[in-house]
C-alpha cells in the first residue's frame, strides 16, 4: 500500500505558530532539486492520519505539491510538543 500526502507551498513570510492555529503543520522537502528545499504546509488532520501509518526514517511516502513537484520522499523527522504531543514540524527527503 502506497501512502500519499498532499502538500501546499508555504506562503512567503508566514509564521509557523499562525499556521498551526489555522490547522496547518509547517513542513519542508529537501533534495527535490539538488540542494534546494521547498517550505510546505500540510493539513493537521492529514499529517496525523499519515503518522499513524508510517515510521520516521523508515517509510517512503508519495508527496504531491501541485504545480511544483511530485515524487517519493522519506519522512525524515517529526517534531512534536514535548508533553502535549501536538505536531510542530515535518521534514521529508526526496528519493531519486
Amino acid at each position: 500500500m502506497e501512502l500519499t500526502i498532499e502538500c501546499q507551498k508555504r506562503p512567503e513570510g508566514s509564521k509557523p505558530n499562525a499556521l498551526r492555529r489555522q490547522g496547518l503543520i509547517p513542513a519542508v522537502l529537501y533534495g527535490h532539486n539538488g540542494t534546494e528545499s521547498i517550505e510546505l504546509t500540510i493539513e493537521t488532520r492529514v499529517a496525523e492520519r499519515i503518522l499513524k501509518q508510517v515510521a520516521p526514517r523508515k517509510t517512503v511516502v508519495q508527496v504531491n505539491i501541485p504545480d511544483l513537484w511530485s515524487g517519493k520522499a522519506l519522512l525524515q523527522e517529526v517534531q512534536s510538543h514535548p508533553w502535549r504531543g501536538s505536531l510542530y514540524h515535518l521534514s521529508f527527503f526526496a528519493q531519486k
